[in-house]
């Protein structure tokens, strides 16, 4: 809504998720600054319970295999393909190669073949499928977890989700990441194994106060997934089942990145560094909570021009438009 003359124009409150916010979003350019990471955001972080735990930052580290999964699309690889019976040797229908229905089985296929990881042909009346390249399931050297909390004066499940980052050990590395002074008093409430990080939004400045242990991730986890006042249930998460997890998580993290979409208001504009800011209350934004008809200084207009996908191959190893590995694009509409 536009603002009234006269009226003086106020900025949003602060509230402390707007706070951690724009600290996530410092952080995330701070990685790609220093690191070879594939940085990206909220990503689900639990195995028996999907939702249950969601990440802040996930930092990906490339593994050998790196270049040639980058090779294949920019794009998130479907699970389900990944998952799937379709080989590189021969091609089969795709209702037979996967274990869920007909229709999602289709719909999964013609997405592995949009991003260029299965390739398609019309053989005897029925559209068969095949990988167009063996899937190196190296390209990843590991994940780190970064969980953030810019004011440990307020933990909230702080030390539960922690708790459990370490017992599940989906990741390779657990971080807390704060721009609190950090006591040895905090230090005893985090779980053992969490790395500590205290970080200066406004300068870019990072401080190892405490290095993250390496977690077994090749092992059985412990994941909570119910906790009541006198106990808490948990279930026990095979080694394969969290393989199978860490890879999802990696191609999300690929595919996803960090950077938000920009608001649609004549006051966006964004930073050097691809953050959506607004001009008007001068600070980087959530366009999802700070902006719209709730900001009194709302006045809707075309998003501003960004390029995320310049931004984000420019800062990190991830390939905006790779040559592709299939030799036949063929088109799944054309068999429907």
């Amino acid at each position: 809504m536009r603002a009234r003359v006269g009226v003086v124009l106020s900025a949003p409150p602060s509230r402390s998720p707007v706070r951690e916010y724009a600290f996530e979003l410092a952080l995330c350019v701070h990685l790609e600054e220093t690191t070879d990471w594939v940085v990206a955001r909220q990503l689900g972080g639990s195995v028996a319970s999907p939702g249950g735990r969601i990440v802040d930052v996930v930092g990906l580290v490339p593994g050998p295999g790196f270049d040639r999964r980058a090779a294949v699309t920019a794009a998130t690889i479907p699970p389900l393909a990944l998952e799937s019976d379709v080989g590189v040797g021969t091609s089969v229908r795709p209702e037979r190669a996967f274990s869920c229905s007909s229709s999602v089985a289709r719909r999964v296929a013609d997405r592995a073949v949009e991003v260029g990881f299965f390739e398609a042909d019309h053989r005897g009346g029925h559209r068969v499928v095949r990988r167009a390249v063996r899937y190196p399931e190296d390209w990843f050297a590991e994940l780190v977890a970064i969980e953030n909390k810019p004011d440990l004066g307020s933990p909230g499940d702080l030390e539960a989700q922690l708790r459990t980052d370490v017992s599940l050990a989906l990741f390779d590395r657990v971080v807390l990441a704060t721009e609190s002074y950090v006591t040895r008093a905090h230090l005893n409430r985090i779980p053992e194994g969490v790395g500590v990080w205290r970080f200066d939004p406004e300068d870019g400045v990072k401080e190892v106060v405490r290095e993250p242990d390496s977690l077994s991730t090749a092992a059985t986890g412990v994941e909570p997934v119910d906790a009541q006042p006198l106990r808490t249930d948990v279930e026990f998460v095979a080694p394969d089942e969290k393989a199978r997890v860490r890879r999802r998580v990696a191609e999300r993290a690929y595919g996803k990145g960090w950077r938000p979409e920009p608001p649609g208001c004549t006051h966006a504009t964004v930073t050097a560094d691809g953050r959506p800011y607004c001009a008007r209350f001068d600070r980087v934004v959530d366009p999802g909570t700070d902006c719209g008809e709730g900001c009194s200084a709302f006045e809707a207009a075309d998003p501003p021009a960004a390029d995320r996908a310049a931004h984000r191959a420019d800062r990190t190893p991830w390939v905006r438009d790779p040559d592709g590995v299939a030799r036949r694009q063929t088109g799944l509409d054309h068999f429907s």
